[in-house]
């Protein structure tokens, strides 16, 4: 290795649960393939929070220190041999999963599902939250210049939304519902509108976040503290289609909350024959649902594992304007404020939405 191409890199590590500290890393020259990155911004998502909380997600222990953050932008610092498609000094994405690219899954361009998937933040695999990271060419975006770096972060998320959107099977005309206006909530929306949906219903607990979403494309917009979210969903889609209520619901509802209760709201919001995406994860792993009426009803029930070949459309959406981003970042926080940064993501989520840190400052 030519150590005059090796970086510190200033990192933040998990310890245990609500414990961050720092710590310096050497981080080498790219081999091939690979590109160097100088990290820029990262989005603190809320699996970040739940590991900086909980310590784990479901089967994921946080058994030894841990790089957060998955939702990564910044610009390449120095290439490896055999790289063609990025060229030093390129503003670029991180796609932050990387599978084996030779199972069955990987060769069939399901490679979300690969048994061997390398993802950022997940553990026993570290993040990014650090000022350098080395990470594969065909898994690393360039942006156009008319991309902000916040933006381009916001593109994993987006990716979620995106996947959802085609698990879904969205079509021109059809009604959704997205029940948790959140970052993943918001990122589905738009590309379910982007999609061709025309009756967008958006259900949340927070009015700023429901302003947010009508912003963003919204159609309706329901506060489940003070409607009842299925009897709404229905009466407003029996309106539009000249049937009784009991058979009315969207075309295709979204799960983005990760709750239990709105879990078993996603399959009462869809009409007879209609769709359930099942984007969020709830906490606890059994939900007690109505299947009979699910069944009963013809309900389609989709599940959605992280995304796959969604991020070249991701980042065509923003560009187009058909997306924004950057509208989602409500607080900001320099690099060596990480520490404040996470316990403002997970004490103040009434007034958030994405949490920013900017690793260049």
């Amino acid at each position: 290795m030519d150590m005059t191409q090796v970086k510190t890199s200033k990192t933040s590590l998990l310890n245990g649960i609500r414990d961050l500290s720092w710590e310096d890393r050497s981080v080498p020259a790219p081999g091939p393939f690979e590109v160097r990155v100088q990290v820029q911004r990262i989005g603190v998502c809320g699996s970040d929070v739940h590991y900086y909380t909980h310590g784990r997600i479901g089967g994921f222990v946080v058994e030894a220190p841990l790089v957060l953050g998955h939702e990564v932008s910044g610009t390449v610092e120095a290439v490896g041999e055999g790289v063609t498609r990025l060229k030093v000094g390129d503003r670029v994405a991180l796609e932050p999963g990387i599978p084996c690219r030779k199972c069955a899954y990987c060769k069939t361009g399901h490679y979300n599902l690969c048994p061997s998937m390398h993802f950022m933040a997940t553990p026993p695999v570290d993040g990014a939250l650090s000022e350098w990271v080395i990470w594969p060419e065909d898994f690393t975006f360039a942006i156009p210049d008319s991309m902000s770096l916040d933006s381009a972060a916001l593109l994993e998320p987006l990716a979620v939304g995106v996947w959802a959107a085609r698990r879904g099977g969205v079509k021109m005309g059809d009604s959704v519902a997205v029940i948790g206006a959140g970052p993943i909530g918001c990122t589905t929306l738009q590309a379910a509108k982007a999609a061709g949906a025309t009756t967008i219903i958006a259900v949340d607990l927070e009015d700023f976040r429901l302003d947010l979403a009508r912003q963003l494309g919204a159609t309706h917009t329901i506060n489940a503290r003070t409607e009842d979210p299925v009897q709404r969903i229905r009466e407003i889609t029996s309106g539009l289609t000249g049937l009784p209520i009991s058979h009315g619901g969207v075309d295709v509802a979204f799960e983005t909350a990760g709750s239990v209760p709105t879990c078993r709201m996603s399959l009462e919001a869809p009409r007879p024959g209609g769709v359930t995406v099942l984007v969020g994860l709830p906490p606890v792993p059994e939900v007690a649902l109505d299947i009979v009426s699910a069944a009963s009803r013809e309900t389609d029930i989709r599940g959605i594992f992280r995304y796959a070949n969604c991020y070249p459309a991701a980042i065509g959406l923003v560009a187009s304007g058909a997306v924004n981003l950057d509208i989602l970042v409500t607080q900001r926080f320099d690099f060596g404020n990480t520490p404040e940064a996470f316990v403002f993501a997970d004490t103040e989520r009434a007034r958030s939405m994405k949490v920013m840190i900017d690793v260049s400052k």
